[in-house]
């Protein structure tokens, strides 16, 4: 993965699902959600493209706030989301 982006503050929890496919990453999601607060940030590695349509719709349907969005350049796609 390419160097993080600085800007963003560091997450409290980094969940890679890189090699699984739908719907496990939003699975698994759900599950460290249930395990954090609300304000903590937690940073999700995937590589299915699916990703990059199911993370938003997660976000929107649970109220949670999609800080980051990137796909980086070894097809892994990262999300940074502020849970609600």
């Amino acid at each position: 993965m390419s160097d993080p982006d600085t800007s963003l503050p560091t997450p409290d929890a980094v969940l890679d699902t890189s090699g699984l496919y739908c719907p496990e990453p939003i699975m698994m999601m759900h599950n460290q959600v249930r395990d954090m607060n609300v304000g903590q940030l937690l940073e999700v590695i995937a590589t299915d493209p699916a990703t990059t349509r199911d993370v938003p719709k997660f976000c929107t349907f649970l109220g949670h706030e999609l800080v980051a969005q990137s796909q980086e350049e070894d097809e892994r796609y990262r999300y940074v989301i502020r849970l609600a």
